[in-house]
């Protein structure tokens, strides 16, 4: 069975998702994504384009500029709530690492 649409974000849709907290073009992304990752993230142009395209019909970004092929974007409340739950999950994720792990080891 295919995993619903958006239940849950890849690591690029992560990170494409936390860049647009303020407007940027693809190109911005693409580097700001491998800046803040320290180069262990990497999103080919192909998926990001695709990422965003599928992102803005699902209202979860918007276009804000369109200047010959350059686009700008930003992300929407939809967009935000997406990457909050995004984040939320992946809090939980470690914690329960932590708790089985960690903390499992000191016992």
């Amino acid at each position: 069975m295919p995993r619903e649409r958006f239940k849950t974000l890849t690591e690029q849709m992560f990170y494409i998702l936390l860049c647009l907290h303020k407007e940027c073009r693809g190109a911005d992304i693409l580097e700001t994504v491998r800046t803040i990752t320290n180069d262990r993230v990497s999103i080919g142009s192909g998926t990001l384009y695709d990422l965003l395209e599928q992102f803005a019909s699902e209202g979860m970004i918007r276009e804000t500029k369109s200047e010959s092929r350059r686009r700008s974007y930003i992300i929407t409340e939809k967009g935000k709530e997406m990457l909050e739950r995004e984040y939320q999950r992946i809090r939980f994720q470690a914690a329960d690492y932590e708790h089985l792990i960690r903390k499992g080891d000191s016992q």
